[in-house]
């Protein structure tokens, strides 16, 4: 799937829901099923600056696309984080740093977070265009 047909996916998702109380339910429940990182990358290298919580993110090339895996301390964080690798997640680095990510704010979630959780969905979506960045300078 692309990027773009993954976020109307999601958009679509959360139309089902009422209100806010059931979407953070969901976006708990979403991190549930985050792919977790291995412990030893849980660095400081790959801990997530400007999160309220800590967020690890990791990411690595096969294939000519990139595989993320994340955690962190925080349950609705650890939600969000999952919304944004199940978007960027097996995508080439190129489609990810083209990406508009506009499901962030079709969903309103920017709007419904605390503004040092707004902050930290930034560096997280940040950090993701970084290591493709990083890889597609590789790959070249």
């Amino acid at each position: 799937m692309t990027i773009k047909e993954i976020q109307e996916e999601i958009i679509d998702e959360f139309s089902m829901f009422e209100d806010w109380m059931e979407r953070y339910e969901y976006i708990i429940e979403l991190g549930k099923d985050l792919p977790v990182i291995k412990d030893e990358f849980k660095t400081d290298d790959n801990l997530i600056s400007g999160c309220q919580s800590k967020v690890w993110i990791y990411s690595e090339i096969n294939n000519e696309t990139l595989s993320f895996s994340a955690d962190s301390d925080a349950i609705l964080t650890k939600g969000i984080v999952a919304l944004l690798l199940r978007v960027f997640n097996n995508q080439k680095p190129a489609d990810i740093l083209s990406a508009d990510l506009y499901f962030v704010d079709k969903i309103g979630l920017k709007e419904h977070l605390s503004p040092t959780r707004a902050n930290g969905l930034v560096s997280m979506i940040k950090q993701i265009k970084l290591y493709a960045l990083a890889f597609q300078s590789k790959m070249n």
